[in-house]
């Protein structure tokens, strides 16, 4: 902890019996190698400031004044630096200001990923205590609804202990029973979930963007139409946000890439997508996608998004400017990438 310096006053300095030589000193500037000496001294190698003075053949009250001018000058520098809990704190109510969010769950740094492993196989772990914590303070009850949505994110968390959830009904957002990558099976993910809450799952056994024809049927499909009918009463969301459409090299078959609609996208959520100001970004076929509607979103009390990386930045802003989700769990780096973002000061004004 630094040491700080008392200023002595001048009946002090009087009744310190200096020796000539310094007394003379004191009534004028100190020198540099003078203020230097004394400080190294006192804060390097931990002298008192009555050792210092004896070594100096002064007084204590000149070392205060000696000490005190070091600081002046610039010659001693003293940081006060947090501890990292405090450091971590400060950054997330910082980001949940800029995003005008409920709340920010900042998991610990991610680490380089091990032989053979890519970081998206690593950050499960590291995040889903941020995510347990967020499901914490949700309030869920049992009977309560949470909706989880596909992706790589909530997929590697879901790898993971979360918080116990009794009696609360997991459902997935989206269809996506005809993908290859487990991360876009929806019900596997609402499986992993459940299992690891002790909810109830809710299985949707349907394709994310059926033809016309299916479409019809699958609205008509009494199992179909209980996992809808669960949407508009979800008390929570888990949701990860996907980075901008064009620029990924992973992204659900259905998505029509090509679309040019599509450019103008930054990110989705639960497979729909939006822009940079978070107004919902359509394409040829969306009319039958089945997932949860981007308004619908805006009504459930409370959503959390789970997201890291550089890449994701825009996306998680426009996500949040939509109004898509009032709680965040991401990492320090992305959420320092993100208060640097010059679209944050737009969405803080």
């Amino acid at each position: 902890m630094p040491r700080s310096a008392t200023p002595a006053t001048g009946e002090q300095a009087r009744d310190s019996g200096a020796d000539t030589g310094l007394a003379e000193a004191e009534g004028s500037h100190f020198s540099a190698s003078l203020l230097y000496t004394a400080a190294r001294l006192y804060y390097e190698d931990d002298a008192t400031q009555a050792e210092v003075a004896a070594k100096l053949g002064t007084s204590r009250a000149t070392v205060s004044r000696l000490l005190a001018e070091a600081k002046r000058q610039g010659i001693v520098r003293i940081e006060v630096v947090p501890p990292a809990e405090a450091r971590a704190g400060d950054l997330a109510d910082q980001l949940a200001r800029a995003l005008h969010l409920e709340n920010v769950y900042l998991a610990p740094p991610l680490t380089a990923a091990g032989a053979g492993r890519s970081l998206a196989d690593e950050m499960g772990r590291p995040l889903a205590p941020a995510v347990g914590r967020a499901l914490s303070e949700a309030g869920l009850l049992p009977g309560d609804i949470l909706l989880v949505s596909s992706g790589r994110t909530v997929y590697e968390v879901a790898q993971h202990e979360l918080t116990p959830l009794p009696g609360v009904i997991i459902a997935p957002t989206v269809g996506g029973n005809d993908q290859a990558e487990e991360w876009y099976q929806t019900n596997e993910i609402t499986r992993l979930v459940a299992n690891r809450v002790g909810g109830r799952a809710n299985y949707l056994f349907a394709p994310a963007l059926p033809g016309p024809e299916l479409y019809r049927s699958l609205l008509n499909d009494p199992s179909i139409q209980r996992v809808l009918d669960l949407w508009p009463h979800a008390r929570c969301a888990l949701m990860g946000v996907g980075a901008p459409p064009l620029m990924r090299s992973d992204i659900p078959g259905f998505v029509p890439t090509a679309s040019s609609s599509l450019r103008s996208a930054v990110g989705d959520v639960c497979s729909r997508f939006f822009d940079r100001n978070g107004e919902p970004v359509s394409f040829e076929g969306a009319e039958r996608l089945i997932a949860v509607e981007l308004e619908a979103l805006r009504h459930i009390p409370v959503t959390v998004g789970v997201a890291v990386g550089k890449e994701k930045v825009e996306s998680i802003i426009g996500a949040a400017r939509g109004g898509y989700f009032n709680r965040l769990v991401t990492d320090p780096k992305t959420a320092a990438d993100i208060l640097a973002s010059p679209n944050v000061a737009e969405q803080a004004s």
